[in-house]
């Protein structure tokens, strides 16, 4: 599967939707918010599904 900054994705073990903000090698960051904070995480791509 093939991931793009600006894809909306979610962990495939589920949780928060996300957007990706950048991609590295074999990882991606995502943001999202939290109430009105605004949260930043990487995760493994293997860990992502894009959510439509």
């Amino acid at each position: 599967m093939s991931f793009n900054a600006g894809d909306t994705v979610q962990l495939k073990s589920g949780g928060e939707i996300m957007t990706i903000e950048e991609i590295d090698d074999d990882s991606a960051t995502c943001i999202w918010f939290d109430n009105k904070k605004v949260e930043r995480h990487t995760f493994l791509l293997i860990t992502l599904k894009i959510v439509e």
